[in-house]
């Protein structure tokens, strides 16, 4: 490396190891200055995001996954070796389980959601509340 670059690596590791320290040695007045923190700012965007975007990749999921199954079945039905069957079996299963675990886990993001958003409104101290929408 040229020392030029070397010295510009140099001197934004500087000034991240100031901001951090700094940082860490009083978030609150970094962050959100004297006060309480809001968090509504960060979170309303967020969980609008995640909940107009749950419907959508639900489908999304299930089309795919239900495609790659029918995929998998059919390269498990024409399969002649015994070696090229338990490759296509363990696929088969291997994708079904995947299918179900993202079910499972948006289930839980859809769960959770209202819990986090308590949560959130319960720290914020006075700032605006953040809806969950359904």
């Amino acid at each position: 490396m040229k020392k030029a670059d070397l010295m510009k690596k140099a001197t934004y590791l500087k000034a991240m190891a100031f901001f951090a320290m700094t940082a860490f040695a009083n978030p609150v007045t970094v962050f959100a200055g004297e006060g309480s923190v809001d968090f509504s700012g960060a979170a309303t965007p967020v969980v609008g995001l995640i909940n107009s975007l749950v419907g959508p990749v639900i489908s999304v999921v299930a089309a795919v996954g239900a495609i790659y199954c029918v995929i998998l079945g059919v390269k498990l039905a024409k399969a002649d070796e015994p070696q090229e069957r338990e490759k296509a079996k363990m696929a088969l299963k291997n994708a079904i389980i995947g299918f179900f675990l993202i079910f499972i886990l948006i289930v839980v993001m859809r769960l959770m959601i209202p819990t986090l958003v308590e949560w959130v409104n319960s720290n914020s101290n006075g700032a605006p509340q953040i809806e969950v929408g359904q």
